[in-house]
C-alpha cells in the first residue's frame, strides 16, 4: 500500500522531470508563439522579417561578451543576464532594437553573466535580468531588476539625456 507522502514525493518529481524535458526539447520559448522549431531556425541563420540588422559594433555590444562600460559620452544600458534565461531570451529582441534604433545615440550593452561569472560581482547583481543605466558623464543614474520593456527602456534613456532625432 502507497503512503501520500511517497505518492506526492513521485508526482512532485515526475513534475520536475517532465518540466526539464520540456525546456531541453525547445529551449527558445517564442519558437512556440511563431511556429518555429530550434532545428529550423538553426537550418535558416537569415534573420526574420522585421528584425533589425545590427552594425558590427551594435552586434559586438550585444553579445554577451564583458564590455568596457559604460560607453564613454554616451548615455548607456547595461543589461546584465544569460542567453539561456527565460526572460533574458524575452528581453533579447528588444535590445536588438532598440541598439539598432537608437545607434549612435545610446549604447545598448548585453552581457552574459553564466559565461562571465566575473562580471557579476563587478556590477553588484543579484538577480538577472538587471538593466543598469548610466548618463553621458558615466554615472550610474538608474537600475532595474526583471524584465523592461522596449517603451520603459527607451523613456529611460531619453531621460538620462539621449539626444532626440
Amino acid at each position: 500500500m502507497m503512503k501520500k507522502p511517497l505518492l506526492l514525493a513521485g508526482l512532485l518529481v515526475l513534475a520536475v522531470v517532465a518540466s526539464v524535458a520540456v525546456y531541453l526539447l525547445d529551449p527558445d520559448p517564442q519558437a512556440a508563439s511563431t511556429g518555429t522549431t530550434p532545428q529550423a531556425m538553426a537550418a535558416d541563420p537569415a534573420p526574420a522579417s522585421g528584425s533589425p540588422t545590427l552594425s558590427a559594433g551594435v552586434a559586438d555590444l550585444l553579445s554577451g561578451r564583458p564590455q568596457v562600460t559604460p560607453v564613454p559620452g554616451m548615455v548607456t544600458m547595461v543589461d546584465i543576464g544569460a542567453h539561456s534565461c527565460i526572460p533574458c531570451k524575452m528581453m533579447a529582441p528588444i535590445l536588438k532594437e532598440v541598439a539598432a534604433e537608437q545607434e549612435g545615440r545610446a549604447a545598448i550593452v548585453f552581457i552574459d553573466v553564466w559565461q562571465y561569472n566575473d562580471e557579476v560581482k563587478k556590477y553588484g547583481i543579484r538577480v538577472i535580468p538587471t538593466q543598469i543605466f548610466y548618463d553621458a558623464e558615466g554615472r550610474e543614474r538608474f537600475r532595474h531588476e526583471g524584465f523592461m520593456s522596449k517603451a520603459d527602456i527607451v523613456v529611460k534613456l531619453v531621460e538620462l539625456g539621449m539626444p532626440g532625432e
